[in-house]
C-alpha cells in the first residue's frame, strides 16, 4: 500500500488548469461539446459511476448515517481519538484493513474533489452522492486539524492491526493516535491535507457556502503550518507510517500541490508567486511556462509509437508501472489524460511528441481504453470493479467484505479467528460494490486470491480519480 508517484504529474496538470485559467472555458460548457450524437458504448459507464461512488460507503469509519446504502456495514471506531482526548471519529479506512491513515485519506479527498470540479457538471443524480463521499472525508480532516500547528495523521497501530483479521465493527487492536506538530513536522501530509480542504471548498462553494468557508479557512492555516515547519512526516513517525505510506519522494511536491489548490480556491496571487519561487527551489522548474513542457513530456511518454514513449503495458493493453496496486497508477493516469484533453480543447492546443501530433481526441481514446480494460475489456474478460459486470473478483483482500456481517453473525469474531476465512477459497460474503482492486500482473494474470494484497486489495485512492473519468465517459456516450 503506497500512493503512486504520479503526484508530480498531477501537480503539473493542476498548475496548468489553475495558472492558465484564462484559456479555459467553464466546466459545463464547450469543453464537453466535442461529441456529436452519442455513440454506442460497450460499457454502462453510468452504472460503473454509481458503483464507484457507492464503494466509499463501505470504507466509512464512525457512526453511520440513516441513509447508509452499504447495509452490511455497521458503526465502528466510535472512540477513535480518545487516546489523546480528541474526537477523531469518522473518516475512511484506506483499504482492506482497519487503520485510518491521514495521508491517503487526504489524497483521496483531493482527487474526489478534483473529479467533481472537472466533471461534476455531468454527474446528474450522482453529484450529491459524490459530494457526500467528499464530505465524509473532509469532516474528519477538519477534526484532525482542529488544533493549530498540529495534525493527527493516523489512528490505529498498523502492524498490530495487520496481525488480526477482524471486522472494523469488532476491532480490539490499539487505536493509537499519531500526530505531526512543530517539533515533529510533516510538510507532506500537511500539504496534502491543505490541498484536500482547499479543493473541497470549491466543491461546496455554491451548495454549502458556510461549509466551504470553513474548509478554506482551515486549508490556509494548515498550509502555513506545512510551509513554516518543514520536514517529511516519516522522519518522526517512521516506525508507524512505514512501509505503508512512507514519504519516499520528499515533501516538496505536496507543498507546491497545496499551494496550487489554494491558488485555485482563493485566486490570491501570493500562492501563484509561491509556486513560481518555490518551483525553482522545490521542483527545479524555472518558470510557470515550464509546466506545460513537463506535462507534454509526460503525455508523450504514454503515447504508443511516440519517439519518447516509455510506458510499459501488459499484452492486453493495461498501463503497467508496479506490481503492487498498479490500478492506482491506471486510474490516476486516465483521469489526467481526460483533464488534460479538456485543457487542450479549451485552449485550442495539442501536444507535439517529437513531430507526432497528439490531439485531445487521442488522449481521450487512450483514457477510455484503460477504463474499458478495468471494466472487462481484457484477456480474462474480468471486471476489476467489484459488483460491475458478470465476472469480477470474488475474494478481495478486505476484512469487512470477507467476514460474515454483523447481521449474519452478531457474535464477535476474535483477532486471529478470521484468518481461517482469510486463507480459504470461499467467496467474500459481503460484496464491496464499486471497489477497484490492485489488478492483474504484467502478463494480464489475476489469481483472485484473498491473501494476495498486491493484486486483490482495493483502496480509496484507486477509486477517487476513476469517479471523474466515469462521469466523463457516461456523459460522452449519452448515458447521463
Amino acid at each position: 500500500m503506497a500512493i503512486s508517484s504520479s503526484r508530480s504529474t498531477l501537480l503539473v496538470i493542476l498548475l496548468l488548469l489553475t495558472t492558465f485559467a484564462a484559456f479555459l472555458l467553464p466546466s459545463s460548457h464547450g469543453a464537453h461539446n466535442h461529441r456529436g450524437r452519442p455513440r454506442t458504448a460497450s460499457h454502462n459507464y453510468r452504472d460503473a459511476l454509481t458503483k464507484s461512488i457507492l464503494f466509499f460507503e463501505g470504507q466509512r469509519s464512525g457512526k453511520l448515517p440513516p441513509n447508509q446504502r452499504m447495509s452490511w456495514r455497521r458503526d465502528s471506531g466510535l472512540t477513535d481519538g480518545s487516546a489523546m482526548n480528541v474526537d477523531l471519529v469518522g473518516g475512511y479506512y484506506d483499504a482492506g484493513d482497519n487503520v485510518k491513515f491521514g495521508f491517503p485519506m487526504a489524497f483521496t479527498a483531493t482527487m474526489l474533489s478534483w473529479s467533481v470540479l472537472e466533471f461534476g457538471g455531468l454527474m446528474k443524480g450522482e453529484l450529491q452522492n459524490a459530494r457526500e463521499a467528499i464530505r465524509w472525508g473532509t469532516d474528519y480532516l477538519l477534526k484532525a486539524t482542529s488544533h493549530p500547528d498540529t495534525i493527527f495523521v493516523q489512528v490505529g497501530d498498523a502492524k498490530k492491526d495487520h496481525a488480526c483479521w477482524e471486522r472494523p465493527e469488532d476491532m480490539d487492536t490499539p487505536r493509537s493516535v499519531y500526530k505531526v506538530d512543530k517539533n515533529s513536522p510533516g510538510s507532506d501530509v500537511a500539504g496534502e491535507t491543505a490541498a484536500a480542504l482547499a479543493a473541497a471548498s470549491l466543491v461546496f462553494r455554491r451548495s454549502d457556502p458556510n461549509y466551504s468557508k470553513v474548509l478554506l479557512k482551515r486549508a490556509i492555516r494548515v498550509f502555513q503550518f506545512a510551509d513554516k515547519y518543514r520536514g517529511p512526516y516519516s522522519n518522526g513517525l517512521k516506525s508507524v507510517v512505514c512501509p505503508f505510506y512512507c514519504s519516499y519522494s520528499g515533501y516538496q511536491d505536496e507543498l507546491l500541490w497545496g499551494a496550487a489548490w489554494l491558488h485555485r480556491a482563493t485566486k490570491n496571487p501570493t500562492y501563484l508567486n509561491y509556486i513560481q519561487v518555490n518551483g525553482q527551489i522545490l521542483g527545479r522548474v524555472q518558470s510557470l511556462h515550464d509546466y506545460k513542457g513537463h506535462a507534454d513530456n509526460f503525455i508523450c511518454s504514454l503515447i504508443p509509437g511516440a519517439p519518447s514513449s516509455s510506458t510499459q503495458s501488459t499484452p492486453g493493453g493495461l498501463l503497467f508501472k508496479m506490481s503492487d496496486d498498479n490500478m492506482q497508477y491506471v486510474t490516476s493516469t486516465s483521469f489526467l489524460l481526460l483533464a488534460y484533453a479538456k485543457y487542450l480543447t479549451s485552449a485550442r492546443k495539442f501536444v507535439n511528441c517529437g513531430g507526432t501530433i497528439v490531439t485531445p481526441k487521442r488522449l481521450r481514446s487512450l483514457a477510455k481504453k484503460q477504463v474499458d480494460y478495468i471494466l472487462g475489456d481484457n484477456p480474462l474478460r474480468m471486471s476489476y470493479m467489484v459488483g460491475y459486470g458478470p465476472r469480477y473478483p470474488q475474494r478481495i483482500h478486505h476484512r469487512g467484505s470477507s467476514l460474515p456481517s454483523k447481521a449474519a453473525h452478531p457474535a464477535k469474531i476474535e483477532c486471529s479467528a478470521g484468518f481461517g476465512i482469510m486463507n480459504s477459497g470461499s467467496p467474500n460474503p459481503n460484496v464491496l460494490v464499486g471497489a477497484v482492486v490492485g489488478g492483474p500482473d504484467s502478463r494480464d494474470r489475476f489469481p483472485d486470491q484473498r491473501s494476495d494484497y498486491e493484486q486483490s486489495e482495493p483502496s480509496t485512492y484507486m477509486n477517487a480519480p476513476l469517479v471523474g473519468s466515469l462521469a466523463y465517459l457516461a456523459h460522452s456516450f449519452g448515458q447521463l
